[in-house]
């Protein structure tokens, strides 16, 4: 087992599943309006923290992620491995004093920013090597250590005068990586790989610790990198059938193992607190970081625009990601704000070759020369609007309820709490409507479009087809339409 540097293969591989990594790092590290002062950056680091273990039976919370998966090594293969954490430093704010001292203040005002006390996620990383061979029956530790200390950040104004500086306080960190390995019986080359990343730190809380003494001693948004210089792993969502049985016996506690990088390769593997699917990757429409949590980067950064310049000092004070983020939704041109508003993947033609045209519909021709789909018709009504089956008439088709007919200009009683499907139920239940149109699904299911009676906003509904929609055994015919 070795600490170098990994060979420039290796490098590259692991590089490919960083970006990811890097968003599972620093997931929810600071959540819109990015001020210190906001009650949800009060209560911080969410994910993947392991806390030093006698913390844990006060808390509830882990000191260990184990993982579990099986890969088929070949002869002579090396596993790369990458631990990746946030360790965190208490930042305490001082102002400069006439005689060249300093004084712990509540908070520091400059020009461009407010600087408060804030805990600041520092990158820590444990990469190591070890040939697969060596990690059979009990395995190999590896033990690491980060050591407490103090460094400290001037600050200055827009003059460069010394107006303070900044404290950061890192607390002491040990842990530990503990690796095996274990053959699958059967006529496959396939192992168990069992990896383990524990907290071994010896603080010892005092009756009036909080968590917010326990997070500087903690690993925060731990996660795992996996590479193999030769072979490749079996996912965990989707395993061949012959391994499903091993797969689902494998235990992951506290992280989920998937297949990351380009797909269709099976070399490298992300074990992360958060579930992903196989092959996660960071959309490209994406111009940075935004680090809020179930981020959705058109909102975040038009909301984050319209910040008032004060609130954008305290936000850039907080935290330079967060400082980041505002430079990034001023400066960002239209062109790339306009690639947020959504995009579309993966979008083809789909249908069967030599399929045949829907009879009594003209059809167009699809495909060029040399094209799979040459030859092949497509309807020149598509399935999904009415025109295209002649056999449907949603103004004039009925479907009988308790023995009588339901049509278009109907009248009935909507009972749909008798399913408790949605809180608008309660609402609605007892109300009269106007039948609107009976309309069929792709499925045969039969569905009554209503507006409903006193309703104001019916004549616009109408008007643009946005209709309430219940089955025939939620409406009852009301009688004089019996």
């Amino acid at each position: 087992m070795t600490t170098t540097t990994f060979t420039p293969g290796t490098e590259a591989r692991l590089a490919v599943a960083r970006q990811v990594a890097d968003a599972v790092l620093f997931e929810g590290y600071v959540l819109y309006p990015y001020r210190a002062s906001a009650a949800k950056n009060r209560l911080r680091w969410q994910f993947g923290v392991l806390v030093p273990p006698a913390w844990t039976p006060v808390a509830e919370e882990h000191d260990f992620q184990h993982t579990e998966l099986l890969m088929e090594p070949r002869q002579g293969a090396t596993l790369a491995v990458e631990v990746r954490f946030l360790h965190s430093r208490r930042r305490t704010v001082q102002r400069s004093r006439p005689d060249g001292g300093f004084e712990t203040v509540a908070e520091l005002r400059l020009e461009d920013r407010l600087l408060v006390p804030w805990d600041e996620g520092h990158e820590e990383t444990v990469r190591f090597t070890v040939p697969v061979a060596e990690l059979a029956d009990t395995g190999v530790v590896m033990p690491f250590e980060r050591p407490a200390a103090d460094t400290t950040e001037a600050v200055t104004d827009d003059a460069g005068q010394v107006v303070g500086r900044l404290v950061l306080r890192r607390e002491e960190i040990r842990g530990a990586v503990r690796l095996s390995t274990s053959e699958l019986d059967g006529p496959y080359r396939t192992q168990r790989l069992t990896v383990v990343v524990e907290n071994t730190s010896d603080w010892s809380p005092d009756e009036s610790a909080d968590r917010d003494a326990a997070l500087p001693r903690s690993l925060v948004a731990s996660h795992t990198l996996l590479c193999l210089d030769g072979g490749g792993f079996l996912s965990m969502t989707d395993p061949p059938e012959w391994a499903a049985g091993a797969t689902a016996a494998c235990r992951n506690l506290h992280t989920w193992p998937v297949l990351a990088g380009e797909p269709g390769r099976r070399d490298l593997v992300l074990s992360s607190p958060i579930i992903l699917e196989d092959h996660p990757a960071i959309a490209p429409e994406s111009p940075g970081a935004l680090y809020d949590s179930t981020e959705i980067d058109e909102i975040l950064t038009l909301r984050t625009a319209a910040l008032t310049d004060e609130e954008k000092r305290e936000a850039k004070g907080t935290d330079p990601r967060a400082a980041a983020v505002i430079d990034l939704a001023d400066s960002m041109p239209p062109e790339i704000l306009e690639r947020l508003h959504g995009a579309v993947r993966g979008l083809r033609e789909v249908v069967a070759p030599n399929a045949p045209a829907v009879p009594g519909t003209p059809a167009a021709p699809l495909g060029a020369p040399g094209d799979p789909f040459t030859g092949v018709t497509r309807p020149a009504t598509p399935w999904w609007d009415p025109g295209a089956d002649a056999s449907v008439d949603p103004a004039h088709d009925h479907v009988l309820v308790g023995g009588h007919a339901v049509r278009a200009g109907s009248r009935v009683v909507l009972r749909p709490r008798l399913r408790h499907t949605d809180a608008q139920d309660l609402f609605l239940h007892g109300r009269n409507a106007l039948v609107e149109a009976v309309l069929q699904d792709v499925d045969g299911g039969v569905h009554i479009a209503v507006t409903v009676d006193d309703d104001p906003g019916a004549d616009l509904r109408r008007e643009q087809g946005r209709f309430l929609y219940f089955q025939p055994d939620e409406v009852e015919p009301l009688p004089e339409d019996a």
